[in-house]
């Protein structure tokens, strides 16, 4: 056998024993970039925290996340296309409080069960906002005030009819035993709008995330008397919760997390969960959502379920009550 015929027989032979090995390491996850669906426009809250969890995600996998923002629908586009993909873990998006929320409005059949939990990020309950120069002083002054007026008397606005915002604001009504209309909703485009009129006086509440309000706060035209929150925001720790102040646990609100398709790869799902754990604390995503006073709640897996499901049927009581509900 010639010393060309030799090498031949060994490199074919070293070339066999190494492929198993090759492709074990090509399967081996992620082997190639990731994909992650955000159901809102670009420059929004939801943007933001999505962008910077792939960018650490990114670093933590070894492999590009590129964040593809698919709109439309009030949010069912986005969140339809996170169901429907492939369950590999190669397409991953965020989740929205809206997907509590859109099935009860007849939007569509996706609720939090249609996916595989992976790590809640972010919770930004509402305030409960007022005129700098309102006459209640403490949210039990406010609450008095509700109590004895006529239903109607008092506006509050903060989002359109049915937005995450109105549904916090009936929750908190109901949780005081009155009707879910005792303060009457005028629908708005928002947050910045409704600070506005709230601060020239068209409205008596805005119940948004203090983060929204906090432009206002700070120059002094209007008060924020407690979060709908179990903790204090450590980024507004001045501001009480609901049951500081009268005595009654009640919390709600917008919030935030990473999740893939229903039947996700257990060994897929659990790589994901430990990443996203470290990207949560991280130093620089405290410093990024501790700069724009977002809010911050972790839970991963089941947690992670059993905090949308209660999410769900909090925002279906609400929106039944409310007669918002078509299903």
């Amino acid at each position: 056998m010639t010393k060309l015929n030799r090498r031949a027989i060994l490199a074919s032979a070293a070339g066999a024993l190494a492929a198993p090995h090759l492709a074990l390491a090509q399967a081996t996850y992620p082997n190639r970039p990731i994909s992650m669906l955000c159901p809102w426009g670009a420059g929004g809250g939801t943007d933001a925290t999505v962008r910077i969890v792939a960018q650490l995600l990114e670093r933590e996998l070894g492999q590009p996340v590129n964040v593809i923002n698919r709109t439309g629908g009030s949010g069912v586009v986005g969140h339809a296309a996170i169901a429907a993909a492939a369950p590999d873990g190669y397409t991953l998006g965020i989740l929205t409080v809206e997907i509590s929320m859109m099935h009860w409005q007849g939007l569509t059949e996706l609720t939090p069960r249609s996916y595989t939990p992976l790590a809640l990020v972010n919770e930004d309950p509402p305030g409960i906002q007022v005129k700098a120069d309102a006459p209640y002083k403490t949210l039990k002054d406010l609450a008095d005030t509700i109590k004895k007026s006529p239903p109607g008397r008092l506006k509050a606005s903060g989002t359109g009819q049915g937005g995450i915002w109105h549904l916090a604001l009936i929750g908190w009504l109901q949780s005081m035993g009155l009707a879910p209309n005792h303060v009457a909703w005028v629908p708005s485009n928002g947050a910045a709008p409704a600070m506005q009129d709230l601060a020239a006086g068209g409205l008596d509440i805005v119940p948004c995330s203090v983060p929204e309000a906090r432009a206002m706060i700070e120059a002094k035209r209007a008060r924020s008397l407690a979060i709908m929150a179990e903790k204090r925001n450590p980024q507004f720790p001045d501001v009480p919760t609901v049951g500081e102040e009268l005595g009654q646990v009640y919390a709600a609100g917008a919030w935030r997390g990473i999740a893939g398709p229903r039947n996700l790869p257990e060994d897929v799902a659990a790589k994901l969960r430990a990443a996203l754990k470290k990207v949560y604390d991280s130093a620089g995503y405290k410093e990024f959502m501790n700069n724009r006073g977002f809010g911050m709640k972790w839970a991963d897996g089941a947690d992670f379920a059993a905090f949308m499901d209660d999410g769900d049927k909090k925002m279906g009581t609400a929106m039944k009550a409310a007669g918002l509900a078509k299903s």
